[in-house]
């Protein structure tokens, strides 16, 4: 284990020519050199983006009567020239709109209760959800014989790659909908699904707000410094080697290696809105790492003049996206995308001290 404070991590604001990065444009081409790192090294690049991408209306119906919000069951087409689809539901507030949303693709794992729903759509904001495992399979032997493997078989993209894929073009179909803000889109999504996000966010600029939960290690988390009983990248990269593109497993056990850590995933967001949530007790997710990457991202926050679109917040408890969780994301993109004023309380953080 490495010292754990953000000057032991690669330095962000040094191109990889030794030269400083000291101003807003700078930043542009070094988050173009961090971007193909990163992509290329960890996730395997991503997979190719269609020509055109459309919303296919398959249902509608009242959640619980006439003043209730709606539901919208629909299909995300891709194509021509290499057809794929996959189911979104949405459900909307009342209202003309246009309306903020929040896209969440974890519903392979649950689609949210209605009690969560009912929060998101009583601030005025739409609720997408897809289930990513129709876009990549998560087991591991059949992982490259389903879903976009077929439409794109080209490339070494893991399944993380992929799964971002898809909120990426979620946002291609919502944008062209009459009720939909674009410049007010969030995604979230827990665990491997906050890894996803991590992704989603710093490779698509029109995503104003990403926020992960308990993302661990190949999210927040960071490879170089390990928590007590935390994920390593040897690890992760045994357990689930189909999530990564096949040069990251080479650095299980040289960490120090790498030509970075989880901070440039994280700076790649700038000057856009991110915010991480741990749980403490979720010591393999790395709580500890994830502060220090935060630590270390806030640098280019800083440097764009924009600190406060940066946040982690810290929970007692363990690895699960609970209801207080979804409320306290709620009261962070209500601040960050709608003006409203800053939560007085994010969460205890042992590690500020």
């Amino acid at each position: 284990m490495t010292k754990s404070a953000p000057d032991a991590l690669p330095d962000l604001l040094t191109f990889c020519d030794g030269s400083a990065v000291t101003s807003a444009a700078d930043w542009q081409r070094r988050r173009e050199e961090i971007s193909r790192l990163i992509v290329n090294i960890e996730y395997g690049g991503l997979p190719s983006t269609p020509g055109t991408t459309s919303l296919e209306v398959l249902h509608r119906a009242r959640v619980c009567g006439d003043n209730s919000p709606h539901f919208v069951s629909c299909r995300v087409q891709t194509g021509p020239e290499a057809p794929f689809s996959f189911l979104l539901t949405l459900t909307i507030p009342q209202g003309d709109g246009p309306f903020p949303v929040v896209i969440n693709g974890d519903a392979c794992w649950r689609y949210v209760t209605d009690e969560v729903a009912g929060y998101v759509t009583d601030r005025g904001f739409i609720l997408a959800q897809f289930n990513r495992v129709e876009i990549a399979s998560d087991i591991h032997s059949a992982a490259r014989d389903h879903g976009i493997y077929l439409a794109y078989p080209n490339g070494t993209y893991g399944a993380l790659a992929a799964w971002a894929w898809g909120y990426h073009r979620c946002v291609d179909a919502l944008i062209t909908q009459p009720f939909v803000d674009p410049s007010r889109i969030a995604i979230t999504g827990h665990s491997r699904g906050g890894k996803t996000v991590l992704l989603a966010g710093a490779t698509d600029d029109r995503i104003a707000l990403t926020t992960a939960n308990n993302s661990g290690a190949g999210g927040a988390g960071c490879f170089r410094h390990q928590g007590p009983n935390s994920e390593t990248l040897a690890g992760i990269c045994h357990n689930f080697p189909h999530w990564f593109g096949p040069e990251l497993e080479a650095y299980g056990g040289r960490e120090n290696e790498l030509p970075f850590d989880q901070h440039f995933l994280k700076a790649l967001h700038a000057p856009r809105a991110l915010l991480t949530m741990e749980a403490l007790e979720d010591l393999w997710a790395n709580p500890s790492g994830t502060w220090l990457t935060h630590c270390a991202a806030t640098a280019v926050y800083d440097l764009l003049n924009v600190p406060d679109r940066i946040n982690v917040t810290f929970r007692d408890g363990t690895h699960k996206h609970s209801p207080a969780d979804w409320l306290r994301f709620l009261d962070v993109m209500e601040w960050q995308l709608c003006g409203k004023p800053k939560p007085a309380d994010l969460g205890p953080n042992p590690f500020s001290g």
